[in-house]
Formats: structure tokens, C-alpha cells, sequence
């Protein structure tokens, strides 16, 4: 008897249930039949209720439990995904790391080609990895800031009447394809300045030797260019700077030189500090917006200075800045405080200015800025 009960027929749920229905149907049936005022159709009728009844309970239970088992599996599934797609991560991080340790390594080979294809490579995995592109703008900064020299940078290497111009070394027209390729990677690896959702990445280039170096139309965090060498040209039109901007003694010294400078229509949100910078040929700042503190402190314009329309939400500072050539100052949005303090401009020149500003001859035939109700 205990074999027959623990038997896998008689312990199953859905036999249990037959026989209780069936036990309710002759139960319920037999009951009703009891009483003469029910007939036999409707008691076998209300048995066969009673008896459906618990099969239907039968059937909700197994439906509720696949549902569960259902579930447990689909949890199942879903953990085993995330398991796989944590794993895939690690290896892609593990083959990221890979790659960027050995293009850092390649940045150092003697070829000029290889450190060109490890910027490429450094700048791929930027493009694909954004936790990777602060980085690998911080390593192309640091290449440029490396010291670098060119014959045609050298004012004084300058042949005169007579002699023959110095010429580059094959080694240095090679290392200056690979310094122009690491500030293209920079201006492409930079979000474009109408971007929304897009962090601003930071920029040092203290020291930097740069040509033709162009961030037009970019965002950019903190940009750092104190006492770089500007040659060429270099374009900054455009540009949104969401962090602090130092330019201080850019283009000053024995051997160092600011091209031609386009800044117009820029944004600078934070502090713009261009205090001790040597522009040699025009600047232009034509539309830009400086919204924080603004210094040309000791400043030199050799050329043409163009600030038409240019806003100033704060001060700005204008301390012995001097002004060679033609000076357009006529700005769209006056700054709110002025400092001019042995402002100089050439004499010869009809220089454009705000209202309230003129200027004055000294008895030594030099020229200087100040405002009439001073």
C-alpha cells in the first residue's frame, strides 16, 4: 500500500484533482438527490458545478505556476546577458587599454610615419571610446608642447641681401607633417560648438610651436596657450570656450610669433586672458563675446586690431597695451569697468572708437587712449 501511494501516478496533481472532483460531483449529487423537490437532472447539473469548479481552480493554479517558471527562466536569461555583455566589456576594455598602451608606445619611434599612425590610432579610439577622448587630447597636447624648431619659425635665421635662405632638415619638414596631423586630430576630436549634451574637453598647450592651427567652429573647456608660438595663422572664429582662456605672453620672446589671428565671433564664457601677447600680424576679435573678465594688459598689435561689435559683459583691461597700426574698437556692447593705463596707438592713424574715448598726443609725438570725462 505505501509503494502504491508513493507512486508518481498517484502523487500527481492533476489525478488528485479528478478524483476530488469527481468525490464533490457524487458528493454534491447525491446530497441533492435527497431531497424530492430537486431532480435528478438538476443535482447531477449542480454536482458537475461543484466537480468543474475544482478543476478550474486546478487550471489557474498550473497556468500561475508556468508564469513563475516562466519568469524564473526569463530572469535567468537576462542575468546570463548581462553576465555576457559585462564580459564583453572587459574584453573590449581589455583590447582598448591594449591598443592605446601600444599606440603611446609608438608615439616615441624614430619613423615619422609610425607616430602619424598612432595619433590616427589614439584618435579612433577616442572617437569610439568618449571615456577615452580627454585622454587622448591630453597626449596630442603633450606632443605639441615637445620642443620643436623650423627654420622658417627663426625672424633672425632670415636670410639677408646676399645670402642664401636656411633650409629645413629633411628630419624637421617630417616632424612638422606629424605636429600638423596632432592639431587636425585635435580640431576633429572636438565637439562641434552648437553641440548640446556634449561635454567640453580641456586643452594645454603651454609652450606649443603651432601653424595653421585651427579650432574654428568647435567647443572647448579651458584652453591653455600661454607662451606658444602662434605661426602662420590661427583660427579660433567661432569657437565657444566654456572654461577659463590664458594667452599670456603668447607670441613674446626672442623666437616666438602670432600670425595672423582670427577670433571673430567667439564665445568666451569664462575669463579671457590675452595679457603680454605679441600680436605680429592683424588680429581680428570681430563679434566676440567676452563674457567674463577680459585683459590685454601689455599687449603689443603690430598690425591692424579689429574689435567691431565686440561685447564685453565684464572688465577690461587695456594696461600699457599698444596699438602699432589701425585700431577698431568700435565695440557693440562697451564693457562695464575700463582700464587704460598708458594705452598707446600710432598717431598717423584715424583709429575707430567708442564714445567717450579719444586720443591724446604726448610732447615726445606718441599717442595715447583716454576717456574725455576723465
Amino acid at each position: 500500500m505505501k509503494r502504491l501511494l508513493r507512486s508518481p501516478t498517484l502523487r500527481s496533481p492533476l489525478l488528485w484533482t479528478f478524483i476530488a472532483s469527481l468525490v464533490l460531483l457524487l458528493a454534491v449529487g447525491g446530497w441533492l438527490l435527497t431531497d424530492p423537490a430537486t431532480s435528478r437532472s438538476e443535482a447531477l447539473k449542480t454536482g458537475g458545478i461543484a466537480g468543474g469548479a475544482i478543476v478550474a481552480l486546478y487550471a489557474l493554479w498550473l497556468n500561475d505556476r508556468r508564469r513563475r517558471v516562466e519568469e524564473r527562466r526569463q530572469e535567468i536569461e537576462r542575468q546570463r546577458q548581462e553576465l555576457e555583455l559585462r564580459r564583453a566589456d572587459q574584453d573590449r576594455d581589455r583590447i582598448s587599454d591594449e591598443r592605446f598602451a601600444k599606440a603611446v608606445e609608438l608615439l616615441g619611434h624614430d619613423a615619422d610615419q609610425v607616430r602619424v599612425g598612432a595619433m590616427h590610432a589614439l584618435a579612433g579610439l577616442a572617437r569610439g571610446r568618449a571615456v577615452y577622448r580627454q585622454t587622448v587630447l591630453d597626449i596630442l597636447c603633450s606632443y605639441l608642447r615637445r620642443p620643436f624648431e623650423h627654420p622658417r619659425y627663426d625672424e633672425t635665421a632670415k636670410p639677408s641681401r646676399g645670402d642664401s635662405e636656411k633650409k629645413a632638415t629633411p628630419e624637421q619638414d617630417q616632424e612638422l607633417q606629424v605636429r600638423q596631423t596632432a592639431q587636425r586630430l585635435i580640431g576633429e576630436l572636438l565637439p562641434a560648438a552648437d553641440s548640446a549634451d556634449v561635454p567640453a574637453y580641456d586643452l594645454d598647450l603651454t609652450g606649443a610651436v603651432l601653424e595653421y592651427f585651427d579650432l574654428s567652429e568647435r567647443k572647448v573647456g579651458k584652453l591653455l596657450l600661454r607662451y606658444a608660438g602662434l605661426y602662420s595663422s590661427t583660427n579660433l572664429s567661432g569657437c565657444v570656450f566654456r572654461g577659463p582662456v590664458y594667452l599670456t605672453g603668447a607670441g613674446a620672446g626672442e623666437k616666438k610669433r602670432i600670425g595672423f589671428f582670427r577670433c571673430s565671433e567667439a564665445k568666451f564664457e569664462q575669463r579671457a586672458w590675452f595679457s603680454g601677447v605679441r600680436f605680429s600680424e592683424d588680429a581680428e576679435f570681430r563679434g566676440t563675446a567676452f563674457a567674463g573678465e577680459t585683459s590685454f594688459k601689455d599687449s603689443v598689435f603690430v598690425k591692424n586690431a579689429v574689435f567691431a561689435d565686440a561685447k564685453f559683459g565684464k572688465t577690461l583691461d587695456l594696461h600699457r597695451a599698444r596699438f602699432e597700426s589701425f585700431a577698431d574698437l568700435s565695440f557693440g556692447e562697451p564693457p562695464g569697468t575700463v582700464s587704460l593705463y598708458n594705452t598707446m596707438v600710432e598717431p598717423s592713424r584715424d583709429h575707430e572708437l567708442p564714445a567717450g574715448w579719444s586720443v591724446e598726443t604726448l610732447p615726445d609725438g606718441r599717442a595715447r587712449l583716454v576717456m574725455k570725462d576723465r
